[in-house]
């Protein structure tokens, strides 16, 4: 193993956004039980704080891989198109319209029904974007645009934050 790897060298998958969760789980555990500092406690201290090292490099790539949104980031981010989220919030009209009138939508509902309406319209719109992340970095290697969708699921993952917390406030 080397520290300098990208994550999807690390766990041995193809450098795209389609990955099976499944092989990704199991790809960890091995990676996990090869670094583990328990293994390497015979081999003294260097050896187990290097075997931390990786320990702590594979959770890093897992948490980064396993996340749809996060694994999106990453591809546009090595692939030249970083997300710069918190200096380029530029969106598209539409996506803001959309974002005021779910705001609103939030903002006005009076009932656990109407708050749940919103929730699965957010989810719903979560689920197109991914689709869209996937196309834009899989078939058409447009990162440029794959990183305007990343900031977008951005925005729609912190609305999806405040539906939760309205869900609370309603008793659910």
């Amino acid at each position: 193993m080397n520290l300098q790897s990208d994550d999807f060298e690390l766990f041995g998958v193809p450098r795209r956004f389609a990955q099976e969760r499944s092989a990704l789980d199991a790809r960890w555990k091995e990676l996990q039980r090869e670094a583990h500092p328990d293994r390497h406690a015979a081999s003294g201290g260097a050896a187990q704080r290097q075997a931390m090292q990786w320990s702590v490099r594979i959770n890093e790539a897992y948490q980064r891989i396993k996340d749809p949104m996060r694994r999106a980031a990453y591809l546009c981010e090595l692939h030249g198109a970083p997300i710069r989220a918190e200096d380029n919030t530029a969106m598209p009209g539409d996506f803001l319209m959309q974002q005021m009138e779910w705001r609103e939508a939030l903002e006005e509902a009076d009932s656990l029904a109407q708050v749940e309406a919103l929730e699965d319209q957010v989810r719903q719109a979560r689920r197109v974007a991914l689709e869209r992340c996937a196309d834009l970095i899989d078939q058409q290697q447009d990162f440029a645009g794959a990183a305007r969708q990343v900031r977008a699921l951005m925005f729609i993952a912190r609305f999806a934050l405040d539906i939760e917390r309205r869900l609370e406030q309603l008793g659910q």
